[in-house]
């Protein structure tokens, strides 16, 4: 029997990160870092399609591999439409949204695009994307935001956030299906969802601004405050929604989007570190806790999960904040490449449905 190959693709804002996947055994692992020098010559994100998609094809010819038995490529999900959680075949209809942006412009709206392009090119590969960014389980008392001009958005990482809560499933002999979670996300952008018997019904807007401040983001401002910088006159919209979203955060506050330098520096007697440090595990701790309101107290666990989840007082600070709600768990980084190839795998296998996306 002829062992499949299955190729995952992360496209990250400033990096590229690809898989390959013998059934379930990892064959190799690549994140190529791409420079702001190497990106700027792109006006728009979809401009960068044939760049990212030749280093890929790029390093799996120098590896020699054999195209042929790769049985699925797998890309990240970008901002297409708001979508119930799953796994999608990468049809027309996607690729125009995702050239599009629909939901916004982000890197991994190439994913999708550079999996259907490379199994397009092979006898026998299908494209998917798995749990996309916009991935919507709101309930409708969350989309409530105060204001009829304004609905609150599910916009969060939807992909690890799942697979750690299936992982944690999995180590307890339980299905996700049957458990309350509180999943906590912490990179670049932080989100912090509230999982009732596998869907997540309340969650904060990751991108936008909303929730706790992250190495780039702002999160939540008072927005009385901040409708007086828009019309101050001091910054562009475009400067605005860079304050928000990328300058925003702890590189506003510090200079660094860089958590790790964060905790070192506090470790170092740097005050403003140390304070900065502690306000982000603060609003994390205290998001947790309007999370366990949402799920009525009843919570199996806590899960923090993502980068920052490596450096112990951050999650010290939270433990200490949350631990009488939940047991805390710890899964420390991401590992969004092997999810989105094990989801392949169960595609491929009909152990999972195969959704379309209309």
């Amino acid at each position: 029997m002829i062992k499949r190959l299955i190729l995952a693709i992360n496209p990250g804002s400033t990096s590229t990160k690809f898989s390959l996947f013998e059934e379930d055994k990892l064959v190799f692992e690549k994140t190529l870092r791409h420079s702001s020098e190497e990106l700027k010559r792109f006006e728009r994100i979809a401009d960068q399609f044939h760049f990212r998609k030749d280093l890929i094809m790029n390093e799996l010819s120098e590896r020699k591999i054999d195209l042929e038995k790769i049985a699925a490529v797998v890309g990240r999900g970008g901002l297409v439409k708001p979508i119930v959680s799953g796994i999608y075949r990468v049809n027309n209809k996607m690729k125009v949204d995702l050239t599009a942006g629909f939901s916004g412009q982000h890197a991994s709206n190439l994913g999708g695009l550079i999996a259907a392009d490379i199994a397009s090119s092979l006898c026998y590969a299908t494209a998917f994307i798995v749990d996309p960014v916009v991935v919507d389980e709101l309930q409708p008392i969350a989309r409530i935001s105060g204001n009829p001009e304004i609905e609150r958005k599910s916009i969060f990482h939807a992909l690890n956030q799942k697979a750690v809560s299936r992982l944690y499933a999995a180590s307890i002999n339980r299905k996700y299906e049957d458990l309350n979670l509180i999943v906590a996300h912490m990179g670049g952008g932080i989100s912090v969802g509230a999982h009732l018997k596998g869907k997540v019904i309340d969650v904060n807007n990751a991108l936008n601004g909303d929730g706790p401040f992250s190495p780039e983001r702002s999160g939540g401002l008072p927005s009385g405050q901040l409708a007086d910088l828009c019309f101050s006159g001091r910054f562009t919209h475009d400067q605005l929604k860079l304050m928000i979203t990328g300058k925003g955060g702890m590189v506003a506050y510090l200079g660094t989007n860089s958590f790790i330098d964060v905790c070192r520096l506090a470790e170092n007697a740097d005050e403003k570190a140390l304070l900065i440090r502690e306000a982000a595990s603060y609003q994390i701790g205290k998001e947790i806790g309007a999370m366990a309101a949402v799920l009525n107290g009843e919570v199996d666990a806590i899960i923090l999960t993502g980068g920052m989840a490596f450096e112990d007082a951050n999650i010290e600070s939270i433990k200490s904040m949350v631990s009488f709600i939940a047991d805390v768990i710890v899964y420390p980084g991401e590992d969004e490449l092997k999810a989105l190839a094990y989801n392949g795998l169960l595609a491929l296998d009909g152990k999972i449905e195969i959704k379309t996306y209309e």
